[in-house]
């Protein structure tokens, strides 16, 4: 299979670009990049929980954006970037602590816009939440 990635991209890579922001700050981690896909997690503790113990669904939107943002920028050719048209998550099942892990791989990659598909499982393999995010591509002003 043929690599979907138009730029160098690896777990250093995307790692260094979230120094100080709230990525870092909400303990995300990246694992993986993939010939398709990038996958990474996130902790549930008390940077991430919601008052009833759950992991909050914002910071699963958090994670399904950050993953599909960073797949969607390297999936897109140079001198380009990404930004945000829309996000969606249907939360299936709560998780109360471990980790939860994100894996994103494009549904659509064309000129303007790319779709991901973003599925996040708990540690005994269960889906946590399914999202899908929709990116427009951008020409980096000179």
């Amino acid at each position: 299979m043929n690599s979907i990635w138009k730029k160098p991209v690896s777990v250093e890579i995307v790692t260094s670009i979230h120094k100080d922001t709230v990525v870092e700050y909400l303990g995300i981690e990246f694992l993986e990049v993939g010939e398709d896909f990038i996958r990474g997690r996130v902790p549930v503790d008390a940077r991430t929980r919601q008052p009833y113990g759950l992991l909050h669904g914002g910071v699963s939107v958090v994670l399904a954006e950050t993953l599909g943002s960073c797949g969607a920028l390297y999936a897109c050719q140079p001198g380009h970037k990404v930004v945000g048209l829309d996000i969606n998550a249907n939360h299936l099942r709560s998780a109360t602590s471990g980790w939860v892990t994100g894996v994103a791989r494009p549904v659509h990659i064309g000129r303007t816009t790319h779709v991901w598909q973003i599925d996040l499982s708990n540690e005994k393999g269960q889906l946590t939440c399914v999202s899908r995010l929709t990116v427009a591509v951008l020409a980096l002003k000179g």
